[in-house]
């Protein structure tokens, strides 16, 4: 039993519908219903003046009949409250388009004070008409009392607001149809398909509310054809397109001219876009990963000479393209010699050049040619810097410590709060030290620059072989001398915890010189809950590790374990002084 007739109907299509039906025996039928009957008796008496033929409306694409009520029901028992309220949404809609408008009166009113001008309005309803029937929309505004022109009066109250301004909200599938429409593209019937090849295609998508997010295709695309000079993600192209069609469809033009017309059109902004391609490629490189691997490439893609191994003294050093997208530099000696150079996760690109650099040494050490996404680095960096790998480039150091070296995706899908041990493994062998080229610690640990503190006191025990040592603050095992052999601190003697859970150290020279009064504190890749004076909060790439009052006086922020700023630096994303920026909840994807 059919109850309604397809789709939606509008005034144009009322029109075509008084044609083929008597639209007064639609209404007649609905004389019956409890809540809308007596409206359906006002609009039937020619003395209340309430009916009328609508008119022909802004368009009709003619691609299906009217929607309308066929039968008369006050319910049917096997509806459900969907069902009943889209049948009084289809009556109550037919009932409004055959009634007369709705009348308002609009006031105005200037008013200057003080020279200042101002100005309110108001309205007032004289007669509801079809809003009687139809509740899903309503027509008002503010009450304001009748004023005469030149006439003074004393405001009751003044008032300042203050506000903020906001983003606009996320645009919802009914708003996107409603700006379609507006701008004439596409048809009832096709709009939805217009939508569905937008989602296929990933430049947006769609949550549980209907709502679209741009993805980082699509935001691509509009930034990359905005710098070309072309609007082709505003409606302006397609709507001059469709209307050239209806053009054709009802006479007024030729299908070859359109055709044509549209061809040039389209070729022209082709060719043009082909000629500036580079900036569609510089879009995508703030949004996506850039890799020349080959998909069945699983080897590290080996580039150009950095300086000879300063470990193993026999390989190159080389810069390196990982797997995952990532820099580093590491020794062609590899697996025998591990020496590394982790880069900063937030670079693209990255070449050798011929510069050298003149602190370095030995040399030569070439310099690097780095291009860092823009979106994944501070505002106050540029994307382009020249700089060294070695140690002596403080930029490059910072960038390392703000952004760490690790893949785009795994970095912002860590927490701030990771806690296990693994992590923290895994995070301490992912960082390696700026400064000396080693894993274990990360700059800010460097034994080479460990200051030394007045509080603390590093206690030697002598070893049954006669040799000195010193407990862990750690784990409290005995400690064993090592000899570094790093290119900055070659021959110099220092103490190690014997375990492999804990990567404790400290200088034996800076015990020695602890006689006058300074001993040194002793320096731990990890914090512990057996070393009170070493907990704290640690951030990835051991940036967030808390620090003892007065131990370091670097200006690099640092979080306490309360979440307190041990430092004034503060989050470039959102300003805050609890965090690092990599690590940000406000820093989307």
């Amino acid at each position: 039993m059919k109850i309604l007739i397809k789709r939606r109907v509008n005034s144009t299509h009322v029109g075509l519908l008084i044609r083929l039906f008597r639209a007064s025996g639609i209404v007649q039928e609905q004389l019956g219903h409890p809540i809308w009957g007596s409206y359906a008796q006002r609009l039937l008496d020619p003395g209340a003046g309430l009916w009328r033929n609508p008119s022909n409306g802004g368009h009709d694409d003619k691609a299906h009949p009217p929607i309308h009520p066929t039968k008369f029901s006050a319910g049917e028992s096997g509806w459900s409250q969907d069902h009943q309220r889209l049948y009084e949404l289809v009556v109550r809609h037919f009932l409004a388009c055959v009634s007369q408008p709705a009348v308002g009166a609009e006031t105005i009113v200037e008013i200057d004070i003080a020279g200042e001008s101002f100005s309110s309005s108001g309205r007032v309803i004289i007669a509801k008409n079809y809003l009687d029937v139809y509740r899903f929309e309503s027509w008002g505004g503010s009450m304001i009392p009748t004023y005469v022109f030149g006439q003074q009066f004393i405001p009751t109250t003044l008032t300042l607001d203050s506000g903020v301004t906001r983003p606009p909200p996320l645009l919802s599938e009914a708003d996107l149809l409603n700006c379609m429409d507006k701008a004439g593209i596409g048809t009832d019937a096709t709009m939805h398909d217009h939508i569905k090849k937008l989602l296929d295609r990933f430049y947006a998508t769609k949550d549980s509310n209907t709502r679209f997010s741009p993805t980082n295709l699509g935001e691509a695309l509009v930034m990359g054809y905005d710098d070309m000079g072309y609007e082709l993600w505003k409606p302006y192209l397609r709507s001059m397109m469709e209307c050239d069609m209806k053009a054709v469809s009802i006479g007024t033009k030729r299908r070859n001219e359109v055709l044509t017309t549209c061809l040039e059109q389209m070729k022209a902004c082709f060719l043009d876009a082909r000629l500036n391609k580079v900036k569609l490629l510089e879009a995508m490189a703030l949004f996506f990963e850039r890799s020349n691997r080959s998909s069945g490439d699983e080897q590290h893609e080996v580039g150009d000479v950095v300086r000879q191994c300063t470990l193993c003294q026999e390989s190159d050093m080389v810069l390196r393209r990982k797997p995952d997208g990532n820099f580093m530099v590491g020794c062609l000696g590899y697996p025998q010699c591990r020496n590394v150079v982790w880069l900063p996760g937030s670079i693209s690109e990255a070449a050798i050049t011929t510069i050298s650099c003149n602190h370095c040494t030995p040399g030569p050490v070439y310099k690097i040619q780095f291009k860092f996404r823009r979106l994944e680095i501070p505002p106050n960096y540029n994307i382009d810097h020249l700089g060294c790998v070695c140690g002596c480039d403080e930029i490059l150091r910072q960038l390392t410590e703000i952004c760490g070296t690790g893949s785009r995706i795994s970095a912002r899908g860590r927490g701030s709060n990771a806690s296990s041990t693994n992590a923290q493994r895994s995070n301490t062998r992912q960082t390696a030290c700026i400064h000396c080229s080693q894993t274990g610690h990360s700059s800010n640990d460097c034994p080479s620059r460990v200051p030394r503190s007045r509080n603390s006191q590093s206690h030697r025990t002598n070893m049954p072989s006669g040799e000195s040592s010193i407990p862990c603050n750690v784990c409290g095992t005995p400690c064993i001398l090592r000899t570094a052999n790093t290119e900055n601190n070659r021959g110099r003697k220092f103490y190690s915890c014997q375990s492999q859970e804990c990567n404790f150290f400290v200088w034996e020279d800076s015990l020695n010189s602890s006689s006058g009064g300074r001993s040194a504190q002793p320096a731990t890749a990890r914090s512990s809950a057996s070393n009170p004076s070493r907990r704290g909060g640690r951030g990835r790439g051991d940036r967030g590790r808390g620090r003892q009052s007065g131990a370091r006086t670097s200006d690099t922020t640092f979080v306490s374990a309360t979440g307190d700023p041990v430092s004034g630096r503060r989050c470039f994303v959102c300003g805050d002084p609890s965090h690092f920026a990599n690590v940000c909840p406000n820093r989307g994807m």
